[in-house]
This record gives structure tokens, C-alpha cells and sequence, in this order.
């Protein structure tokens, strides 16, 4: 019988295939009393588990290819961060004696009261964290059964295999990368969790946060992934499969059309020019950007640098790499956050620890503020780079013109330190700020005097708005781009920066969302960062936009207090025909 289950689509088109299931989840762990004798040696299975374990997420991190998305290596930097806390690795020891129990039974014992402290906490950002300590859990029992937590992904048993499986962590995904699977489902995830992110970069059909899929569905059964609505078509009927195999072919004849404006100016029906431009994470990403038609970088993040490694990167090996990708871009402007770093990003280097409350506490600017030395490398190492093209500084998680202004006076001395040494940069590199926090939207007006541009980061504008963790799947269907709210906050940024001549643009996700394009458009946006490969999805819309046309309908959408009504508004705006 045909089952339809609903998730999270992460894009990619279309998977028709036959389904291959992988159990991570484990078995049910038994319970045996020990003898005193035993103790040592059960102590010692369990300290072999704990470094075999870390040893094969280490192998792991330094085998992450070189295109992967730097999201990976944060990812399971904070999964080595994890095992090697306390909690986890030295805890079950004192359990073992303490119950005179089994390794398994110890972990197991530890790992259920970890997570019931992560059930128990308010702050949903931390509470998404526990899957990450059971991804972590699940390798050391894998270990202490004899078998390698890290096993690769198993090779497809067809060419149209579809992955169903619990949760995917950044360790299997980079398995994933290399593997031939066509698509794949998972039980949990939320729109912008780790797997979520990771899932984009790959392209493929993916529909997480099932909930139940790895239950419902059995192997070899024939499975339907839709990634552009989120649902997954268990044995579908002869009916259901021809429908869906047109919906493929229309996509994957979409995405052929699409590729006849890749070196078409965006440009709408009444002559106004939109600047599309390319989000990164490596310096090897520039050839993507490239490849999509871009004009520009509107975001490198440059995070890779500090991520996945023991020590600090020097000023010279930043410089090179900024050098690099201002060389390649051959004059088209490249927009480099500084370090982004803290709440699930966190290197091994780090002094700081984890927060008790990561996503509001020391990252973003507020850990280059507090570590003044290694933010004036990393500033002048951008500097040297900018004589090298056309280079632009924007600073994350602003909240205020005092974390401005510190930001700007650490340049400033950035800046002298290299006059003082006779280094050559350009005198004048343009900055800019992150609105990504609702008071720095709600004070912007303060802050237009002391920047160049802005830049919306709407992904954590909206999580901070909402108050919704974004990794988490259980308040993922609260996570809403067109909330009034966020909406309030997006169009009081876009007027502020364009009453005082400043160039403003959205580089969340919301930047590359098809559906949004008018409606941002209509709210005075010109300029949209986004990840290349939805470049041109973007480009055909406001290539069939006439402006003055989204006027009317924009102002109802902004004027909306019902989520309702600004659905069915929205819907109107994408189906007006700007051509007639």
C-alpha cells in the first residue's frame, strides 16, 4: 500500500529509486554485574573505545575533501569537542566501578542522563545538541561491540539507490559525497541543521525530519523523493509513478532551460539591474561562482582558515588565501566575513569552551573583540590582500554601534600597524555590517554613518526574531521567512540603507529562494547573495519582473498581520504576470 511522508525538502529536484536502509541507532544494551577483578580490564575496553573512536573522527577530518563546504569540518570539530569532554569520556569510568557494570551499560547510563539534561533546557538551540552527543554515543558503542565507528557508506545495490536512514551525521556525509546514492531521506533535521546544510551543498534530491521513515520504509521498496516539496512517496501506485516521472522530467528540463540565461545580465522587464552575486566557503568554490554567472562574491566565509587544525593560521597563509580568491575573481568584487566563529563552530584551539549558551553567547565579532590579537591578524591579512582586487570587510552578528565601533577602531589600528611597516593596501576598502540581530536592525539608522554597505543575514535574523533554534526539527515548521516580524525587520534595513545611499543585501537563504525574489524585490532589494547553484532560479524571475508592477501587492503583504493572508498574497505576487 502507498504511503506519502512529509518533511523538510532540501532541494535537488526529484528521486525515484529503490530504497536502501542503514540502521545507526543502537541495539538494546545489556545489563551484566562484574566481578572487582574485571574492573581494570573493562575500564581499559572502554579507554581503547574512546581513542579508537576519536582516532577515526580524526582520520575523517583530514580526509574531508577539498570542495567539501566548510560547514563539515565544524561539524565534526564539535563532534571531537564532544567526545572528548568529560562527560563522555571519563564519567562512564567512575559508573563502571561505582555499579560494577559493563562498559555499554556505564555509557548507556551516562549518555541517557546527558540527554535528559538537553531535553530539560529551554534554549532550543541547545537542545538540538543532544543528537549530536548521540551520533557521538552511537560510534563508541559501535567500538566497544569490535566494530569501527566509522564504516563506509555501503555501496548502492542499484543505480537508483535512495539512502533512508535515522539521522546522517558530518562524518557519513562525507561518505556521502563520494557515494552514487541518487537521494537520500532522513528521520530528523531541520531546515538549516547540519545535515540540512550539508544536503544543499550536495544538490541531491533530500527530504529530512520524516520523523519515520527509517520505520516505515523496507528495502528495495520503491521510494519517491521530492526535495522540491518535501515528500516521500512510498510504493507508489502505477498511477502516482508515471505522474511523478513527468514531474522529473519537467524539472530536469527546467533546470536544461535554465541554463540558457547563465550569461544573461539580470536585468527586470523595466530596465532596473539586479546584482546577483555568490556565497563560498573555500577558495576553490570561485569556480562555481564562475560557472553560475555571478557577479561577484557577496560573502566568502572564512571560517575554513580557523576550523579542523590544532593551531592558529597565520597572517601569511590568511593573506594567500584571501589573495587567492580576490586574484581569481579577475576584479569582480568579493565581500570576506570576518572570523564567524563560536556557538556550533568552535576550533580546537579555543581557550573559551562551549557556552552554556552557545548561540548568544562569545561568537561572531564579540569572539574577535574579545581576541584582539588573532582578529588584527586575520584584519591584516584582508588588507594586504586588498591590493590584489577589489576586497570588502564586513563584520558578523552586529548588535549596536559599540560592537562597531570596537570592530572599526581594530581595523583602524590594523591599518597603521601596516603603514608603520611600509605594507601597501587600499586605503580605500569599503565595510560593512551584518544585520543578522533584531537590535541592529531596529538601530541601523546609527550605524549607516560608520559603513559602506550592509549585508542581512537572515538566517540567524530570523532564529533570533523567532526565538527558534534553526538545527532543531521540532520547532522547524515555526521557522518562517515571512513572518511579519522578519519581514518588519528585513524592510526597515532595506529602506534605512537606501535612504542613506548604501547598498544593502540578503545573503541567507532567503536570498535564493525563488519564491522570495519578487517579494524582496518589491521591498527595494537590488542586490542578492546566494549559494551558486540557485543562481539561476533567481535570475528567471527577476528577469520576468516588472517592478512597478509588485507595488501594490508588496504593500498588502508588509501591511499582513495573518500568516495566512501572506501566504495566499504571496502566492498572488508569483503568479502575476509582469509580461502582460
Amino acid at each position: 500500500m502507498s504511503i506519502s511522508l512529509h518533511g523538510i525538502g532540501i532541494g535537488g529536484g526529484i528521486a525515484i529509486g529503490r530504497a536502501h536502509l542503514i540502521s545507526q541507532s543502537a541495539a538494546d544494551v545489556a545489563h551484566y554485574t562484574l566481578e572487582a577483578h574485571e574492573l581494570p580490564a573493562e575500564k581499559q575496553r572502554f579507554e581503547t573505545a574512546i581513542r579508537a573512536t576519536r582516532k577515526e573522527l580524526e582520520m575523517l577530518w583530514g580526509s574531508i575533501p577539498e570542495n567539501a563546504p566548510a560547514e563539515l569540518g565544524a561539524f565534526l570539530s564539535l563532534h571531537i569537542m564532544l567526545l572528548n569532554d568529560a562527560t563522555i569520556s571519563r564519567e562512564p569510568l567512575k559508573v563502571i566501578d561505582a555499579l560494577r557494570c559493563n562498559a555499554e551499560w556505564a555509557l548507556k547510563t551516562q549518555s541517557d542522563q546527558l540527554v535528559a539534561q538537553f531535553e530539560d533546557i529551554e534554549e532550543q538551540y541547545l537542545r538540538e545538541r543532544k543528537q549530536d552527543v548521540l551520533q557521538v554515543v552511537e560510534r563508541i558503542f559501535k567500538n566497544l561491540a569490535g566494530q569501527s565507528s566509522v564504516l563506509p557508506m555501503p555501496d548502492p545495490l542499484n543505480d537508483d539507490a535512495i539512502l533512508i536512514a535515522h539521522d546522517l551525521s558530518p562524518a557519513d556525509m562525507v561518505y556521502f559525497k563520494d557515494s552514487s546514492y541518487v537521494a537520500f531521506v532522513t528521520d530528523v533535521g531541520g531546515a538549516t541543521s547540519h545535515t540540512a546544510i550539508l544536503a544543499r551543498s550536495l544538490d541531491l534530491p533530500s527530504v529530512i525530519a520524516t520523523h519515520n521513515a527509517r520505520q516505515l520504509i523496507s528495502e528495495d521498496e520503491i521510494v519517491i523523493v521530492d526535495g522540491i516539496q518535501g515528500v516521500v512517496i512510498v510504493a507508489p501506485d502505477e498511477q502516482v509513478l508515471a505522474e511523478y516521472k513527468r514531474r522529473q522530467r519537467a524539472w530536469r528540463e527546467a533546470r536544461r532551460k535554465l541554463s540558457s540565461i547563465k550569461k544573461a545580465n539580470a536585468v527586470t522587464l523595466d530596465g532596473a539591474p539586479i546584482e546577483l552575486v555568490a556565497n563560498i566557503e573555500l577558495p576553490q568554490d570561485v569556480e562555481d561562482v564562475k560557472a553560475a554567472g555571478a557577479v561577484g562574491i557577496g560573502l566568502f566565509r572564512s571560517e575554513f582558515l580557523f576550523l579542523g587544525r590544532d593551531t592558529l593560521p597565520s597572517e601569511d597563509e590568511q593573506f594567500e588565501a584571501y589573495r587567492q580568491v580576490v586574484a581569481d575573481m579577475k576584479g569582480f568584487p568579493v565581500t570576506i566575513r570576518t572570523m564567524d566563529l563560536g556557538a556550533d563552530k568552535n576550533p580546537k584551539w579555543s581557550v573559551h569552551g562551549v557556552s552554556d549558551n552557545p548561540a548568544l553567547g562569545l561568537c561572531g565579532i564579540r569572539l574577535c573583540l574579545a581576541e584582539p590579537q588573532l582578529f588584527r591578524s586575520q584584519l591584516r591579512a584582508l588588507l594586504r590582500a586588498s591590493t590584489h582586487g577589489k576586497l570588502r570587510v564586513l563584520f558578523p552578528m552586529i548588535n549596536g554601534l559599540t560592537d562597531l565601533k570596537q570592530a572599526l577602531a581594530q581595523l583602524d589600528l590594523a591599518r597603521h600597524e601596516l603603514r608603520g611597516e611600509n605594507i601597501p593596501f587600499d586605503e580605500k576598502l569599503e565595510v560593512g555590517a551584518m544585520i543578522e540581530i533584531p537590535s541592529a536592525a531596529l538601530v541601523i539608522n546609527s550605524l549607516v554613518k560608520h559603513v559602506n554597505f550592509f549585508s542581512v543575514g537572515t538566517n540567524d535574523l530570523i532564529q533570533y526574531t523567532l526565538a527558534i533554534d534553526r538545527n532543531d526539527d521540532a520547532v522547524s515548521s515555526l521557522y518562517d521567512p515571512t513572518h511579519p516580524a522578519v519581514l518588519y525587520l528585513i524592510q526597515h534595513t532595506i529602506k534605512a540603507a537606501n535612504k542613506a545611499g548604501l547598498p544593502v543585501s540578503v545573503c541567507g537563504e532567503m536570498a535564493g529562494d525563488a519564491r522570495l525574489t519578487r517579494l524582496l524585490l518589491g521591498m527595494g532589494l537590488r542586490k542578492f547573495s546566494m549559494h551558486p547553484a540557485n543562481m539561476l532560479s533567481v535570475k528567471q524571475v527577476v528577469l520576468n519582473t516588472h517592478l512597478d508592477r509588485l507595488h501594490t501587492l508588496t504593500g498588502r503583504i508588509l501591511r499582513a498581520d495573518d500568516p495566512d493572508k501572506i501566504h495566499d498574497l504571496l502566492q498572488q505576487l508569483n503568479a502575476l504576470d509582469c509580461a502582460a
